[in-house]
């Protein structure tokens, strides 16, 4: 089953937020991410299903191997094209907002090109 774009923002959440507390909660993914208690708690169900997460008995939340590498994925692409746009001249706010839009859509050939076209790392 291909993971979606919400999949994939959900998996960077958790990496971000794993990046800055020991343990994450789905609590803590809904504040980060604005989303209700029922939408976290079915995409933790659905990423727990295809083996993208771990959920511990004490409720934290854990990336196996293959949603890591998702959301290492996804941190790398939104970093760099927010890092491009600004170099462009837009405001980081808003590269950061439409770099969050782009990552889930763009192709791995322009994002390479993109990549290599700067110091975007």
């Amino acid at each position: 089953m291909a993971l979606q774009e919400s999949g994939e923002m959900y998996l960077e959440s958790i990496y971000m937020l794993s990046k800055k507390n020991e343990s994450v909660l789905s609590i803590d993914v809904c504040e980060y991410m604005g989303y209700s208690k029922p939408s976290v708690s079915r995409a933790v169900k659905i990423l727990k299903e295809n083996n993208y997460i771990t959920v511990e008995r004490d409720g934290n939340l854990r990336l196996t191997e293959k949603g890591l590498s998702v959301a290492e994925s996804m941190y790398q692409r939104h970093t760099i094209l927010t890092k491009f746009l600004t170099s462009l001249g837009v405001d980081e706010q808003t590269a950061a907002n439409d770099a969050c839009k782009i990552e889930h859509v763009i192709s791995e050939e322009s994002f390479e090109a993109i990549r290599k076209r700067g110091d975007f790392k």
